[in-house]
C-alpha cells in the first residue's frame, strides 16, 4: 500500500509542485491526489480538474491508499474570510431587513439562490415560507372590525374588504385565522362552530386520528393565526391528501387546519391523483357526521 503524507511531506508538495508539462504518474500521481485532498482541502471535483483525470478513478485512488472520502467527494470547509462574513451579513440585511427573496437576493448578488438560502439558515435565519404572498406577511385584520361588520353586521366578505381596504379573501382568511364563523353564502351570517372546536373536532375524530397516525403527523394545539401553529407546514403526501379528502371526508380547509398546507397545494395534489372535487358549497362528509353527533373516537380532547 502507498503511503499517504500530509501537509508539510516533502514527496507531497514536490508532487503538487512539479514543473508545467511533467506529467506525474503511479505512486507520484498518488502522492499528488492525497495531498490535494488531504492537506489542501479540495473536492474530488476539483481534482479531477486540476489533475485531468475521471473523478470516479480518483475516488478509487483515494480509497486504495486508505484516505476517506466524505459524501459526494465534499473537501475541507474552508474558514470564513472578512470579505465574505460582510458579503453574508448584506445577503441578510436584504433578506430579514428589505424584505427580498432569495431569488431576488440572486440576481443583485450574482450568488445562486440555493447558495442565498443555504447562507442564512448557517446564520440561524427563519426561512420565510414560499409562494406569492408568504404566510407571515398576511394582512391582519383587527378581530373587533369582522365581528362588527361580518359576523353581527351581515356583510359581505368583499363589502367588509371594501370598508377595511383588504380583499375579500383576506376577510376571509382572517376569519377563519380568528375562530369566527365563516358563511358559505346568503345574507345571514351562519353561527358556525369556531375554529378552535373544529380543530379539536378534527383531532377527536377517528377516521382522522387513524390517518394522521399512519402518516406521522403530529397533533399541534388549536388557537391562533395558521402560520403560528404551522412555521413550517407538515409535509402532505398525494396518499395522504387522498386518504384525509376522501377516506375521511375532510375539506381542503380542513387538511390545512390540519398540516399547514395552502388548501391550494392540497387541490393540486388532489387534481395530481385524478380525484374529482366535491362540489363547491353545503358541509363535507366529516361536517355532516359531526353535526349530526355520530361518534368520532370518544372521549378524546388530545389538548
Amino acid at each position: 500500500m502507498t503511503t499517504v503524507h500530509h501537509a508539510g511531506c516533502p514527496q507531497a508538495i514536490s508532487a503538487a509542485t512539479r514543473p508545467p508539462g511533467m506529467p506525474a504518474t503511479g505512486a507520484d500521481l498518488t502522492q499528488l491526489i492525497s495531498h490535494l485532498y488531504l492537506c489542501e482541502g479540495l473536492s474530488t471535483y476539483r481534482i479531477g480538474a486540476v489533475t485531468g483525470i475521471d473523478r470516479q478513478r480518483v475516488n478509487r485512488m483515494l480509497a486504495r491508499v486508505g484516505v476517506p472520502v466524505k459524501p459526494r467527494g465534499a473537501g475541507r470547509r474552508r474558514p470564513v474570510g472578512q470579505d465574505q462574513v460582510a458579503l453574508d451579513d448584506v445577503i441578510q440585511h436584504l433578506y430579514t431587513d428589505c424584505g427580498l427573496s432569495s431569488g431576488e437576493i440572486s440576481t443583485v448578488t450574482g450568488i445562486p439562490q440555493r447558495t442565498v438560502r443555504d447562507r442564512l439558515r448557517a446564520r440561524g435565519v427563519r426561512m420565510r415560507t414560499k409562494g406569492r404572498l408568504n404566510r407571515e406577511d398576511r394582512v391582519a385584520v383587527p378581530a373587533e372590525a369582522l365581528i362588527r361588520l361580518y359576523v353581527s353586521g351581515g356583510l359581505s366578505a368583499a363589502d367588509t374588504g371594501r370598508l377595511l381596504g383588504v380583499s375579500g379573501q383576506i376577510v376571509l382568511r382572517a376569519a377563519h385565522d380568528e375562530g369566527l364563523p365563516v358563511r358559505v353564502g346568503g345574507p345571514e351570517p351562519s353561527r358556525g362552530p369556531g375554529e378552535i372546536e373544529l380543530v379539536r373536532a378534527l383531532y377527536a375524530d377517528s377516521l382522522v386520528k387513524q390517518a394522521l397516525a399512519r402518516h406521522n403527523v403530529a397533533h399541534r394545539p388549536a388557537g391562533g393565526p395558521i402560520w403560528q401553529r404551522f412555521p413550517t407546514p407538515v409535509p402532505v403526501s398525494a396518499e395522504l391528501a387522498e386518504e384525509l379528502y376522501v377516506a375521511c371526508g375532510l375539506s381542503v380547509r380542513h387538511i390545512e387546519l390540519l398540516t399547514g398546507q395552502p388548501s391550494e397545494t392540497v387541490l393540486r395534489l388532489l387534481r395530481a391523483q385524478a380525484i374529482t372535487r366535491r362540489s363547491v358549497g353545503g358541509r363535507s362528509p366529516f361536517m355532516r357526521r359531526w353535526k349530526a353527533g355520530l361518534p368520532t373516537a370518544p372521549g378524546s380532547d388530545p389538548f
